[in-house]
């Protein structure tokens, strides 16, 4: 089988109620982790600077779920953000500036697009006014932006993915001080940020879960998504299941793995009794570590995957971390050297999959070391985030030989907040003009934070940002959760 590269996106997305931050930076070249300097405003010339005739950095790339050649990527928003308070059949819908990003996306060869955290309780939400697809709020124009969501992801031949999810205890108080859990085991935070969960009946589980992840992924299959991703990882609600730290029940999904490992597999069963086409793809996102005392293991998560194969999930993407413990950064050595952030574990857990097909996501940034993952049997697709927030057609350059890595920003990689509020902010700016508006330039309006002088802009702002933010806490209103940054 040919490489595939996979794409995933992680960022936080509202369209309103944004911090502003305004900077009159020029910037005239983007510097890529490969050493090279290309121009900011010529990146169709952008093949002259780079030599492709290293066998090693040519990579042809074949869909694992299509026949295609292309990049196969997965890009999904971490949040989406959008609600009315007048309507509430109106929460969560797409709005234009989240058309307007895939729009750009959607150009960009990915092989799988991901939508990002769609949530499926419209009252346990990781933020207010996410992305969500509950029963109380189906509409015809819901299902109407839906669609058009799934079109935009899908111009370039993606196949387009819905990423759906549960809060669960990550539920932030000022959406629901008593969010739905696993158990009544609060999240604690230095901001107090998070109220006491009220721990599901087994019947609940049934009505406010499971249900709930079966009525999304079929809105999802009818809007025309080509399938969907469960969120079983970072903390959310199947992870705290499926985690002994956050899972204390003693009926059927509690006590042995099998048990806390058990709701998962019952979403992919009834999906399958409402969805029996194959062409429409079930896949999860779980930890293939959790890096904390008494967490899932690596050997709890091997287990777990060995069950998600002999069901018979179409994908797993592995990752790893939770809320206390989100390790998306180059702590060991190992990952300096291969830069994923995971690949160690998941060389381990690769061996039980057979059918299902495996993404690793994390830390990617050069040709060289995707290739080599691939080669090693570590996965079988790459995932790519940051790096395509500031560079959305990245998977089509890499395919066509423009380029051989991704632009190499001058953040410090592993304070990951700081670099995601970034990202969050580029997406803003990929949101404000669709692709046409924006003159058919996908990087439009976007930071390149490959000058050292913007991301010390950035800092000032993100300085100004956190002290409003603290300052919203404690006078208890909803802070604001994106630089708008100019």
């Amino acid at each position: 089988m040919l490489p595939t590269l996979v794409v995933f996106l992680s960022f936080f997305y509202p369209p309103s109620d944004s911090f502003k931050y305004s900077n009159d930076s020029t910037v005239t070249e983007i510097v890529r982790y490969d050493g090279r300097k290309i121009p900011f405003q010529n990146q169709q010339q952008i093949f002259h600077y780079v030599n492709i005739s290293n066998p090693e950095v040519e990579v042809k790339v074949k869909c694992a779920h299509c026949n295609a050649e292309r990049c196969r990527p997965l890009p999904f928003c971490y949040s989406i953000q959008y609600s009315d308070d007048e309507y509430p059949k109106k929460h969560g819908i797409p709005t234009e500036n989240i058309l307007n990003v895939y729009d750009k996306w959607g150009h960009g060869q990915y092989g799988m697009t991901l939508t990002a955290n769609v949530l499926v309780d419209p009252t346990n939400l990781e933020a207010i006014g996410n992305a969500n697809i509950f029963k109380e709020g189906d509409s015809s124009e819901r299902r109407a932006l839906f669609t058009q969501w799934a079109q935009k992801m899908k111009q370039d031949g993606s196949l387009a993915i819905g990423q759906l999810s549960h809060a669960g205890r990550q539920t932030p108080r000022y959406v629901n001080p008593t969010p739905w859990s696993a158990s009544d085991i609060q999240l604690k935070t230095s901001d107090n940020q998070y109220g006491k969960p009220i721990a599901l009946t087994t019947e609940q589980v049934k009505t406010e879960v499971i249900d709930r992840f079966v009525f999304a992924a079929k809105f999802s299959f009818e809007c025309g998504f080509d399938g969907v991703e469960l969120h079983g990882a970072h903390g959310y609600i199947l992870s705290q299941f499926t985690s002994p730290t956050t899972n204390k029940r003693t009926d059927k999904y509690g006590g042995s793995l099998e048990n806390r490992n058990r709701i998962i597999l019952e979403i992919y069963d009834e999906i399958r009794k409402e969805i029996p086409s194959k062409e429409f793809l079930i896949g999860l996102k779980t930890n293939s570590v959790e890096f904390q005392s008494e967490g899932t293991t690596l050997e709890d998560a091997k287990e777990m995957c060995r069950a998600y194969e002999e069901r018979g999930f179409d994908f797993v993407e592995l990752s790893g971390g939770t809320a206390e413990k989100f390790l998306f950064n180059h702590e060991r050595e190992s990952t300096k050297k291969r830069e994923a952030f995971f690949a160690e574990f998941a060389e381990q857990i690769r061996p039980v999959f057979k059918n299902t097909v495996v993404y690793l996501t994390g830390g990617f940034r050069t040709v060289g070391a995707m290739v080599d993952a691939i080669e090693r049997n570590t996965t079988q697709g790459i995932g790519l985030g940051r790096p395509v927030t500031a560079e959305p057609d990245l998977p089509k350059k890499i395919l066509n030989g423009e380029v051989r890595s991704a632009v190499k920003d001058e953040f410090n990689q592993n304070e990951m907040g700081k670099t995601i509020m970034a990202s969050c902010s580029q997406i803003e700016q990929m949101g404000r003009k669709s692709l046409e508006g924006a003159g058919g330039n996908v990087m439009d309006q976007i930071s390149d934070f490959s000058d050292g002088k913007l991301v010390e802009q950035f800092d000032g702002a993100l300085l100004e940002f956190m002290k409003e933010v603290k300052e919203a806490l404690i006078e208890g209103r909803i802070p604001k959760s994106i630089i708008v940054f100019n």
